[in-house]
């Protein structure tokens, strides 16, 4: 080999190399630390899904116990998405200001469970997570959403706003299949064992349903069809609400892992490159990864 073409085989072989190496395109942020469910166990799984998808460097950011969070400032600015493990006391208002900054100016969020229980006297948080459940929340916060004969209706009556039933295996179908997160993604498929929130109700603005569940009387539910998977546009933002995920067993469910590393290359850049596995639930069978 002449020395030009082994100098040439030589910038090949390195460009793999560094090509191979190459840090993930986007970053994303992780907010934990309050919950009334366990967050420590669960952000870890979360944090291994985004890593998971090669698409994603990640950074967890953990609030303080208490009530005094007024040194609790993550630079959203500096991430392309923000995930809500949080369900706990008020945030500084600077760091409120921040948050709706971030999102108004085009930043992606994804919502997860218990996450849409924080802040139910925060306008702006509320229209940014479309609906939500518990703290009060009633009438006033808004609508329920439900869907009925394959139409996303919304329910202006009274009553409690978040609810559910024992935990169970249900079923979850997609009502809108041509969306990026849930195309590819068979009609109906059995999630595991996870509590199957209903009565959710908010400003529900700028929301799209991608997918519900039935919520069983006989389970406790509402009777309703709820929404589990929808999009909440917000200014420039895109938000992913999933009421799924109450634990970490239920979050290594393949619907929940696929829709969620789905939804959050969504709302960080519009599009999903992610194909639908091949272990991906049915309509008769659950399957959950180790």
């Amino acid at each position: 080999m002449s020395s030009m073409k082994w100098l040439l085989a030589l910038a090949l072989g390195l460009c793999l190399t560094v090509s191979a190496w190459a840090a993930p395109p986007y970053k994303a942020l992780i907010v934990d630390g309050q919950n009334n469910h366990d967050w420590k166990s669960t952000t870890p799984v979360l944090k291994k899904l985004l890593e998971d998808t090669k698409l994603f460097t990640v950074d967890v950011a953990t609030t303080p116990a208490g009530k005094d969070l007024g040194d609790f400032k993550p630079n959203f600015a500096d991430y392309k998405l923000v995930v809500s493990n949080y369900n706990g006391n008020s945030w500084s208002d600077e760091t409120k200001k921040a948050f709706v900054a971030y999102v108004k100016h085009g930043g992606g969020f994804v919502s997860v469970h218990a996450a849409d229980n924080s802040f139910p006297d925060w306008p702006e948080y509320n229209e940014i997570i479309g609906i939500g459940g518990w703290g009060d929340r009633d009438e006033k916060s808004g609508p329920y959403v439900r869907i009925k004969e394959g139409k996303v209706v919304e329910d202006t009556a009274k009553g409690r706003g978040g609810s559910h039933g024992a935990q169970h295996e249900f079923l979850v179908e997609t009502l809108d299949a041509d969306h990026p997160i849930t195309k590819g993604l068979p009609p109906k498929w059995l999630h595991i064992r996870d509590e199957l929130y209903d009565r959710l109700r908010g400003p529900a603005k700028n929301l799209k349903v991608l997918a519900y569940a039935y919520s069983d009387p006989k389970k406790g539910g509402s009777g309703e069809n709820e929404p589990m998977l929808f999009t909440v546009a917000y200014g420039k933002g895109r938000v992913f609400h999933t009421v799924m995920g109450h634990d970490a067993v239920a979050m290594k469910c393949v619907g929940f892992t696929v829709t969620f590393q789905r939804g959050a290359e969504w709302a960080a850049t519009g599009e999903v490159t992610q194909k639908v596995p091949d272990d991906f639930p049915t309509a008769d069978k659950s399957h959950s990864r180790p």
